[in-house]
């Protein structure tokens, strides 16, 4: 049901959609419930808080809306933003994918975790960045922060038009456009790899899940046409504990 990261201490998961009880285009563990039926959405996340020991009225979850915003939060709730960051126990910090990519970040040490939504317009305006400097805000360092890339759209499958090509050439990220088909790809994964890079977290630091949305254990906005589920990104220290 769930996929971890190697080198993450914090309880943690990428979510597929294997083990929920959602039925239809959103069959399996989908966790939004913009469209769903809500009884559904709720058992899923209530499944996924207690797989990580917490119970479903933990989450610290976000209104998304491709921006490069984060906040800090010490407790659960809503906002409004892409990318959360705490080191207050007890709370789960979830981010919802169905293509963009979710990063989970934890400096054990200092006892500071995040987490990000990047999409191309979060990576282009370097939402990692952003969250790596918010959790040092918190007391966690770059050298010190662990990071995650999750399952996203791979770039043979993502085709892009050359407006977003172009702008990723002009913020220093070209190298991650290759042409296919005579049409330009991103590689938001190793685009989302260099931000962190220059964010200052170290090369062996970070670990990307190679896993692409568009495989069937997982929602794709692009595979389903617009009519797909949701996965959550979701990572928390455990009341008592640091990461």
């Amino acid at each position: 049901m769930l996929l971890t990261a190697p080198h993450l201490n914090a309880p943690h998961a990428f979510s597929t959609r294997v083990g929920g009880v959602s039925v239809g285009a959103y069959r399996g563990l989908n966790l939004d419930d913009r469209e769903d039926d809500t009884p559904l959405v709720a058992e899923n996340r209530r499944r996924l808080a207690a797989a990580l020991g917490f119970d479903a009225a933990h989450f610290a979850r976000l209104d998304q809306v491709h921006g490069t915003s984060v906040i800090a939060v010490d407790g659960p709730g809503l906002w409004t933003g892409d990318a959360l960051v705490s080191r207050t126990p007890g709370v789960l910090l979830a981010i919802g994918t169905a293509d963009c990519y979710p990063l989970l970040l934890e400096d054990p040490e200092a006892g500071v975790i995040g987490a990000a939504h990047a999409g191309w317009k979060g990576t282009l305006g370097r939402i990692a960045q952003n969250t790596v400097q918010a959790m040092c805000a918190l007391g966690a360092r770059p050298e010190r922060i662990r990071a995650a890339v999750g399952p996203g759209i791979c770039g043979e499958r993502y085709g892009v038009g050359a407006e977003v090509a172009g702008k990723f050439a002009e913020a220093g990220l070209g190298d991650f456009i290759h042409e296919r088909g005579g049409q330009p790809h991103l590689d938001l994964a190793g685009a989302n790899r260099a931000v962190l890079l220059g964010a200052g977290v170290n090369e062996e630091n970070i670990w990307l899940s190679g896993r692409c949305s568009t495989e069937s254990d997982f929602y794709s906005y692009r595979r389903d046409a617009g009519e797909t589920g949701r996965m959550w990104a979701v990572i928390g220290l455990r009341a008592g504990t640091s990461a």
